[in-house]
Parts: structure tokens; C-alpha cells; sequence
């Protein structure tokens, strides 16, 4: 099917992880959607620094975060000039730019979610429509602002003769149940890539665990397996998410005796992601018998082979398999 530019759209995301923004040109005339382009930009470590400095309370903080949102709208714009010239394309030929922006603090206990980016710059950068500014009518709602996948999901993966649920890896680990005859629930259910990342960075200077590979080599540890998964979070009911502000490498620090192997704790926090992961599909989503992977997750084969180990009987594939990279 060729491309239609009424239905050509470019989506831009910087999730928990602040490694950097993920571009796609996607042409929803299509079905499944199609992928016509897409493009990797990694924020230069200072932007970075910046941004993981404004997840916690800190000296003017109103200027650092504006200066931040201008600095990422240029950053958007670059991404989203490189992935139009890669499908080949114009500006003009774009719908528009959905961008939700970099969270700098999510606090949905005490009614609100921050997030930076400047769509407006952004517009002026590119000459392109931008949507943003996605998760306050949600709040407003009393629903939480996150995840924002669910409503994606329904429209890309349900499917009436399976009960099947969507795991987003990303950061966050967040789930979408497509039950049939129950309402569509989605919902963040702790962390996935977040704490392995911020675990290697700190004591291999690595910016994440390829293929889980360092968590391969060591030995989950029971004992803090255990004291992580009491975290009070796990227990909650849906609606919920989190984030940055609860799950950093301060966490884990607070669970830690001293006396562990760094290789065993990277292989408990996996092993707290696939637990984390199966308990709330058994609380929540009883039934399940497909878990469709998607996120940056999905490439820790390590990671996935625990799902499906913890997630048995049901059977965990990626995405891909479904037509959606």
C-alpha cells in the first residue's frame, strides 16, 4: 500500500531510561501500521546529566528546566529532520509530531506529572503540527498519566479469540490486559531497564546490560530478591505507575546488605523485573495466555528468557512476531 500523507505521522520518545530519543515515520493508512523510517539520537552526556538532575529536588529548578525543554527541542527536531530524510520524505508530507516529552517527575499521589520539550519550539524548528502534552487530561480524569501505550495496544493487538496481554520493557515496565469481556486495563508494574541499567553504569561504567550478559554471570540472591519485591508499589492495585522518583540506584542501595557480588545483584534485578512482571499478570490479568513483548527490553534475551520461564504457561514473543517492531 503506498503511503498516504494525510496518514503519515512521526512519533518521537524519551523514556525513563534518558538515553536518548527514539524517531519513527509511521504511515497509518496502513494495516498493521507501517514503519517507513526510523532513527536513534543519544543525548550528549551533559543534557543527560541535566535531565536525570532535574528527577529530584534541586537549585533553581524552574530556569534548569526550561533551558533543559529548549536544549531537547532542538534535540526532537534533529531527530525528526533525520528520520524524514531517511524514509525518503519532505516536512510538508507530515501530519503531524506526536511528542509527549522527557518526564522530569511523575508524582500521580500527589495529582500531577511534569514533563519538558517546548512544543512549540519544537513546531517552529520542523514547520510540523506537534501533539503533546498527552497525560494531563488523564490526571485530570484521576487516572495516573501513565502508561501511555494502552490505547495503541487495543487498536494494534486485541484480538476476540485470545486473552493476551501487551509488556512494554522500557524503563518502566508497564502492562495493557486485552481480556475479553473485561474493560481494557494498563497500568506500570515496576521496573524493567531502569535499575539494570542504572546497576552496570555505576560498576562497569557500561550504559546497560547487552543481551543480559553481566546478569548471566552471576546468581540472583533470594534473600534480596525477597526485600526488593516488598516494596510497598508491587502491592498496589491498578491504576498505578512510577517511576524515576521511587526506582534509582538509591533504591537499591537501600536494600543492599554490602556484602553482595555485583554481578549477583544485577541478576537479582532481573530476576525482580520477571517476578514483578508475572505477579501482577497472575493478580491482575488471570487468564493470560499470550504476553506480546515491545520495548528496548525485548533485545535482553536474558530478560525475556525469565519471563517465560516465571510467565509459564503462557507464551511471551515479541511484538514483531505481530507485525509491530
Amino acid at each position: 500500500m503506498s503511503a498516504d500523507a494525510g496518514r503519515l505521522f512521526v512519533g518521537l520518545m524519551s523514556g525513563t531510561s534518558v538515553d536518548g530519543i527514539d524517531a519513527i515515520v509511521a504511515d497509518f493508512s496502513a494495516r498493521p501500521v507501517r514503519a517507513l523510517a526510523s532513527h536513534y539520537l543519544a543525548f550528549p552526556p551533559e543534557l543527560r546529566a541535566r535531565l536525570l538532575s532535574l528527577s529530584v529536588p534541586g537549585h533553581d529548578e524552574i530556569d534548569r528546566a526550561a533551558e533543559a525543554g529548549l536544549a531537547l527541542a532542538e534535540l526532537y527536531a534533529e531527530a525528526t529532520r533525520s528520520v524524514i530524510d531517511k524514509a525518503g520524505l519532505e516536512a510538508r508530507t507530515i501530519a503531524a509530531i506526536g511528542c509527549h516529552g522527557q518526564t522530569i517527575r511523575h508524582r500521580p499521589e500527589r495529582g500531577y506529572t511534569v514533563q519538558i520539550g517546548n512544543p512549540a519550539a519544537l513546531a517552529e524548528r520542523t514547520g510540523i503540527c506537534v501533539v503533546a502534552d498527552f497525560r494531563a487530561a488523564d490526571m485530570a480524569a484521576g487516572g495516573q498519566g501513565a502508561p501511555l501505550a494502552p490505547g495503541f495496544h487495543v487498536a494494534m493487538f486485541a484480538d476476540p479469540g485470545i486473552d493476551r496481554v501487551v509488556l512494554n520493557l522500557g524503563g518502566i515496565a508497564n502492562l495493557t490486559r486485552l481480556t475479553r469481556g473485561s474493560p481494557v486495563v494498563g497500568f506500570d508494574c515496576g521496573p524493567a531497564n531502569i535499575l539494570l541499567d542504572a546497576w552496570i553504569e555505576r560498576n562497569r561504567n557500561e550504559p546497560f546490560d547487552r543481551d543480559g550478559r553481566w546478569a548471566r554471570s552471576g546468581q540472583a540472591i533470594a534473600p534480596l530478591l525477597a526485600r526488593m519485591s516488598s516494596d510497598p508499589f508491587f502491592a498496589l492495585a491498578p491504576p498505578k505507575s512510577t517511576g524515576r522518583d521511587l526506582f534509582d540506584i538509591r533504591w537499591i542501595e537501600r536494600h543492599l546488605s554490602g556484602d553482595e557480588a555485583v554481578a549477583d545483584v544485577q541478576a537479582t534485578l532481573l530476576a525482580l523485573t520477571a517476578e514483578s512482571v508475572a505477579q501482577a499478570i497472575q493478580d491482575h490479568c488471570p487468564g493470560t495466555r499470550e504476553i506480546v513483548a515491545c520495548g528496548g527490553g525485548v533485545r535482553n534475551a536474558a530478560l525475556l528468557e525469565a519471563l517465560g520461564v516465571r510467565c509459564a504457561p503462557a507464551v511471551v514473543r515479541s511484538s514483531a512476531a505481530l507485525g509491530i517492531a
